[in-house]
């Protein structure tokens, strides 16, 4: 079956209320918080300018002080509670809230609004374990990184939208206060009815009983994310992003004035840019990844996000002459369409980055525990984002860097810090190196994916054709797969990175090697013990005439060690492709004539170990493969 697309999930009640409750919750957010800093800065009297530099980093601090506090807290909410019934009472005190905001928009009581500000922080706190570890009980396992696209989408559409809102209302000649308390009072019970609408998500631990002391909570969900190294390096690296994209965000006003010269309308050119640039990344993960979690993606972002991080420096490296330009008028400058070219495809290839990680950490997080993971993260989100705050003050204000000077240090901080995170967990660089090289030169039709557990050990056994057999139906199936492979294929260069950091076996016939033929048979068996997905090629060679192959005994010998479910698999399309035995004798170039081939992947119903013999998962292959070969 052909995956449908991810929008498909914004007509089904499933995901659209959830979808909209979480868009409306950030929108309200920050046309909140636009409009409170605005009030601050431009429209409370007998404030002078310490004053209002004072008032708006205390905003900024106790919106986030919440997250420091009660993050633990809201994680095992989300995972002793329905989370449908939990985001009601959520929205439910969003609410209340606003009622309160309300008093203090018509007022323009600053202190009163400031308390609210930490209570829409708490309600964020509280709202996002919930929001990302609803997703994987909402959604199917292929629909998981469309879901995490969407939602990344729609957050910074509202984001960028309720920023603007903000502003308009405040800004209002007459009774601006009264229009932003109407809004915040009104999108809150929107939110409340989307909400309503959710349906049942049961809890994920019901008997958890709750520890109420923040810090001896928050110091025990940060233990249970490093307990799973790749999980909290995903987390680190979701950390990054947003200590990355705060920079940027919070840079993006004076960026606009100081150094483009450019007027309010064009640092709304600029949010809006870099919000359409991340939403729209985030919602092309799902078809660059095939419909699955694909970390190596993650990788290509980085790439992307230094590389055009970067030349925004170079694009525009020094403070403009010129003060007040308009849209049109800055877009004429020298540079500018330049800039423009590199935010936005910073912004994407940022939303290639966060939006696998994502979904990376919901798949392989504990379902029990998911919320609390999520929690953790958000406090390792909030302490990076205050380092990047106080990165910024030291290099504005005391190293004296100017803010195009910043950017390009972050950029550079990020290749660095990307290097690093993919030297901890090759596994990164590996799905990246393969997805390359699979979507270089295949066009993939798969089907039958959902016969692969989710779960548990078995065996998948394949035809085999190419070089490239393993990277393809590595690169296809959700889990890791611990391949099989002759040692002389094993051994080659570039692949055999990849080959290695998948922890692929190495193995040789009796008669050329019989203590490597030993060792792989005990590490197949231990890699079964141990609940991993192990594949073969029962052939044992690469065909030479595009036929298959009869298949071994070494699959039965396999399977009395150790019974497992085996899945077939056939390869289909790959015979004379560039890396097949087809016309090899003959020496003739293939690749003009092969490349980016279309190739089909075809996966069967699992069959029982006392079930599969050679012979008979030989007939399985033949007949998923029919006459394509």
């Amino acid at each position: 079956m052909t995956p449908q697309s991810q929008f498909v999930l914004l007509g089904q009640r499933r995901f659209l209320p959830f979808f909209l409750t979480q868009a409306l919750g950030a929108f309200n957010d920050n046309v909140f918080k636009n409009a409170l800093v605005i009030l601050i800065v431009y429209k409370a009297l007998g404030l002078d300018e310490a004053q209002r530099h004072e008032l708006t980093n205390l905003a900024a601090g106790l919106f986030i002080l919440p997250f420091f506090l009660f993050s633990a807290t809201s994680g095992q909410f989300a995972d002793k509670f329905d989370k449908a019934r939990l985001a009601q009472a959520v929205k439910l005190l969003e609410i209340l809230i606003m009622v309160v905001a309300y008093f203090g928009f018509i007022h323009s009581n600053i202190p009163l609004l400031l308390a609210m500000l930490f209570m829409t922080g708490l309600q964020s706190t509280l709202f996002g374990p919930l929001k990302y570890g609803i997703l994987p009980q909402l959604l199917k396992p292929q629909e998981l990184v469309g879901g995490n696209g969407l939602v990344e989408l729609g957050t910074f559409l509202a984001i960028l939208l309720g920023t603007l809102l903000g502003a308009q209302l405040i800004d209002m000649e007459r009774n601006g206060g009264f229009w932003v308390a109407v809004a915040v009072v009104v999108i809150s019970i929107l939110g409340m009815a989307s909400a309503m609408a959710m349906p049942a998500a049961p809890a994920a631990d019901p008997q958890l009983r709750i520890n109420w002391n923040p810090f001896t909570e928050t110091w025990r969900n940060l233990r249970l994310i490093m307990g799973n190294r790749t999980v909290f390096l995903s987390c680190l690296g979701i950390s990054w992003f947003w200590f990355f994209g705060s920079i940027y965000f919070t840079q993006l006003p004076a960026y606009a004035k100081e150094v483009l010269g450019g007027s309010p309308a064009v640092y709304t050119l600029l949010l809006t840019t870099f919000s359409v640039g991340i939403g729209l990344g985030s919602i092309l993960c799902e078809r660059l990844s095939g419909h699955k979690v694909e970390i190596g993606l993650v990788p290509f972002g980085a790439i992307g996000m230094t590389l055009f991080g970067a030349d925004l420096y170079f694009a525009w490296p020094n403070a403009a002459g010129a003060q007040g330009l308009s849209i049109l008028q800055f877009l004429a400058e020298p540079g500018a369409k330049r800039v423009m070219f590199d935010l936005l495809g910073m912004a994407t290839f940022s939303g290639f980055f966060i939006v696998p990680l994502f979904a990376l950490v919901q798949s392989r997080s504990d379902p029990s525990r998911r919320s609390r993971v999520i929690a953790a993260n958000n406090i390792l989100n909030a302490l990076f984002m205050v380092i990047a705050a106080a990165m910024a003050v030291i290099l504005l204000n005391v190293v004296k860097l100017n803010v195009p000077q910043l950017l390009l240090v972050t950029a550079i901080l990020n290749a660095v810090v990307a290097i690093y995170i993919f030297t901890l967990v090759p596994e990164f660089l590996m799905r990246f190196l393969s997805w390359v090289l699979v979507n270089t030169l295949y066009r993939i039709e798969v089907e039958g994916l959902e016969n692969i557990p989710d779960e548990g050990p078995c065996l998948v056994v394949c035809n085999h054709v190419s070089y490239m057999d393993a990277l393809i139906v590595g690169g296809t199936v959700r889990r890791p797969i611990r391949f099989v492979m002759y040692h002389t294929i094993f051994k080659i260069p570039l692949l055999n990175f990849i080959f290695k950091t998948a922890r692929a076996i190495p193995i040789a016939p009796a008669k050329e090697d019989p203590a490597m033929l030993e060792r792989a048979y005990a590490d197949i068996d231990r890699a079964l013990a141990e609940g991993e997905i192990v594949g073969i090629f029962p052939e044992g060679r690469l065909t030479e005439t595009g036929e298959i192959n009869p298949f071994k005994a070494g699959l039965e010998h396999i399977l009395a060690r150790r019974p497992v479910p085996v899945v077939p698999i056939a390869l289909k399309g790959m015979w004379g492709s560039l890396f097949s035995r087809r016309d090899s004798r003959l020496r003739r170039a293939r690749l003009p004539r092969r490349f980016w081939s279309k190739i089909g992947l075809r996966f069967g119903d699992p069959v029982a170990a006392t079930e599969a013999t050679a012979a008979g998962m030989e007939a399985k292959v033949r007949d998923l493969r029919g006459d394509w070969a």
